[in-house]
């Protein structure tokens, strides 16, 4: 439990047993949770620098809650039914996943859910949910805010004037460009929306190729990004990182881009080539890049990104707007509530490919002790 949190006292293995509690139930024979109940658990992984928002108060009286950091996961999984992954860029769960011997339910506070796609839960019978649709517009307006910067030249007009320098250039047209966005999920299409309504062309890259789709010229297949960049003068990856994802802008496809074309990654750092990135920028086969996400964050203060010319970087930012832990704590207890009713979960992830499921599916409060991992 972390002590300087605003909250009643939660039970934790350390201090407590369901015997210590008026409501609790006779104590269980060995080998079964010391925390169980009839209420269902519900384990959060938090951090000291992760808030508590007041909406979460409520949980305490629905819930058998545990509130524990990355080092007392594996004590507090045991008969836990329900995993909030608040701390989302954790990767505690993996090590520790095999005491999982109720759960049936992980949900992701991110859009992202890379860090929980480890073997064993990608085999598992576990209903796995994400944030979807929380962060849509914050990234598309930041996506926007970096063809803007760049098609403007706004980092130079900065140094201009801290410089004092007073000279007049021209900047380029965002207008009848054409922007390609790798990602066509939930993000991708928000995006590809506020861009043409600047009055850009936009088409999609995707786990397959389609004609027809509503908010895309044409979709192309991902796997064959090289083939398709040669016309493209904005390629943006807001795609999830999946074993199909990784390092999949790299030297080929930043090669096969025109030297005017500049790239921006709001997706995940690892999905991008950093290396590659940076030969093109110093060769000037490419004009310039924007990244919201690095390989490795933080950025080290020698990492030659830093140096790198022409390009812009933010602190994995581009979702978090004002009132953003907030909204992620609402959906939570959006999906929450339909848990507890025995409704179909939304925003459900396959967990054969990482991205947003296509069929709905229930997963309902378990009934019994019955292992569900």
């Amino acid at each position: 439990m972390i002590a300087s949190r605003p909250q009643p006292e939660i039970p934790t293995p350390a201090d407590s047993s369901p015997s210590d509690r008026p409501d609790a139930p006779a104590p269980q024979p060995t080998g079964t949770s010391r925390w169980a109940a009839a209420r269902p658990v519900l384990t959060v992984l938090t951090s000291e620098t992760k808030g508590w928002p007041a909406a979460f108060d409520r949980l305490r009286d629905e819930a058998e809650l545990r509130v524990v950091e990355a080092q007392d996961l594996g004590d507090a999984l045991p008969g836990t039914d329900v995993l909030l992954m608040w701390d989302f860029f954790s990767e505690a769960l993996a090590d520790v996943f095999d005491r999982a011997d109720r759960l049936g339910w992980i949900h992701a506070a991110s859009a992202g859910v890379d860090t929980l796609m480890f073997p064993a839960l990608r085999n598992s019978q576990v209903t796995l949910t994400n944030a979807r649709g929380t962060f849509d517009r914050p990234i598309a307006e930041f996506v926007l805010s970096f063809v803007l910067l760049l098609a403007k030249d706004m980092p130079r007009s900065w140094d201009d004037q801290r410089a004092r320098v007073w000279q007049h250039r021209e900047t380029e047209d965002v207008a009848g460009t054409t922007a390609m966005i790798v990602g066509v999920g939930a993000i991708g299409r928000e995006t590809a929306r506020l861009l043409r309504a600047v009055g850009m062309r936009v088409v999609g890259a995707g786990s397959r190729a389609r004609d027809g789709d509503p908010d895309f010229d044409t979709i192309v297949d991902s796997a064959e990004l090289a083939r398709h960049v040669g016309d493209v003068d904005w390629l943006v990856n807001i795609a999830p990182l999946t074993r199909a994802t990784e390092n999949l802008l790299d030297a080929e496809v930043f090669a096969a881009l025109p030297n005017h074309a500049r790239v921006v990654n709001v997706g995940r750092g690892a999905s991008l080539d950093t290396s590659a990135l940076i030969a093109a920028l110093e060769s000037g086969s490419i004009a310039g890049a924007g990244l919201d996400v690095v390989d490795t964050e933080p950025l080290p203060e020698d990492h030659p990104l830093w140096s790198a010319p022409n390009l812009v970087l933010t602190p994995h930012m581009s979702g978090d707007t004002h009132g953003w832990m907030q909204r992620l704590a609402d959906g939570f207890l959006a999906n929450w509530d339909r848990y507890l009713a025995g409704e179909t979960l939304q925003n459900r992830i396959d967990l054969t490919t990482g991205y947003s499921a296509e069929g709905p599916k229930t997963a309902a409060r378990p009934t019994t002790a019955e292992g569900r991992a």
